[in-house]
């Protein structure tokens, strides 16, 4: 679909903190924009055996193999039933990078780092571990992920 160009990283570092926003069903999240490298359209993955349920299996991103994680059951939502209208967030944490099965992508966001509100008291130490904080956006509450909390263990992390 498009690309995140180093330009276009360069270009938001100094207009402020901007966000990818995207829907998982019903709910809408984001992510930092200078973690993303791409957005591409979906494509099957190849199942991988014994792979944790929310990794979908993985995909051939131009000779690299991409691993892809279901963001919705990673959350413990429904397990995305992914059509040609689906969108892999293909995001970079560290030395790994994942592409993340959303069910859209639908705005950039420009909000400064003290926009973000905390998690409320009441939110469970499960959601708090996946959800940074939340941004209010036009009545809107749009959810900061913590990519390094989805991202899949690597080999030298898993038992």
């Amino acid at each position: 679909m498009s690309s995140i160009t180093s330009a276009t990283r360069q270009a938001a570092a100094s207009v402020g903190d901007e966000y990818i926003a995207f829907r998982v069903g019903a709910q809408e999240f984001c992510v930092d924009i200078m973690l993303v490298r791409e957005i591409r359209g979906w494509t099957p993955a190849t199942v991988l055996p014994h792979a944790p349920p929310y990794v979908r299996g993985v995909i051939n991103l131009r000779g690299s193999v991409l691993p892809i994680v279901d963001l919705a059951q990673r959350l413990s939502f429904a397990r995305t039933e992914a059509t040609q209208r689906h969108v892999i967030i293909v995001v970079q944490v560290g030395a790994q990078i994942v592409g993340l099965l959303v069910d859209s992508v639908s705005e950039i966001l420009n909000h400064s780092a003290e926009a973000i509100q905390p998690m409320p008291e009441v939110a469970t130490e499960s959601v708090k571990c996946f959800v940074r904080g939340m941004l209010a956006v036009d009545g809107r509450m749009i959810g900061l992920i913590k990519l390094d909390a989805m991202l899949p263990p690597t080999a030298e992390a898993a038992p």
